[in-house]
């Protein structure tokens, strides 16, 4: 008689504790979803105020290079009363190559320190 109390008593516990168990899966798969799904909006919205920011970086980039090209050619044309055009050009062409250079060596340098530091 005592066994069947017992067995009484453990099958509905093991029933709600299987019950509590699967409720438990449920609810955490669920909540993992909701977290991933929270977490790709937040992405959308970052890559939304990101994209902008580029597109306007590059338009600023676009309208300095334009500058750029147009003070090279005034340096070239201030140069022609000092010497032949194409002298002028040349000289204007190298002193740039040497300060794009300069740029690009401290800029490896400074990769180079950064990629050693981690």
């Amino acid at each position: 008689m005592n066994n069947k109390v017992v067995n009484k008593v453990t099958e509905p516990v093991r029933e709600s504790f299987t019950e509590l168990l699967g409720q438990l899966a449920s609810s955490s798969a669920e909540m993992v979803r909701d977290e991933i799904e929270l977490l790709i909006q937040g992405i959308r919205e970052r890559v939304r105020a990101v994209r902008g920011a580029v597109f306007t970086i590059a338009i600023g980039v676009v309208v300095s290079f334009t500058a750029f090209l147009s003070l090279c050619a005034a340096l070239i044309i201030g140069l022609i009363s000092y010497m032949t055009p194409a002298i002028a050009a040349l000289f204007t062409g190298t002193v740039l190559a040497l300060i794009g250079v300069v740029i690009v060596f401290i800029g490896y340098r400074q990769l180079k320190k950064s990629i050693r530091n981690t």
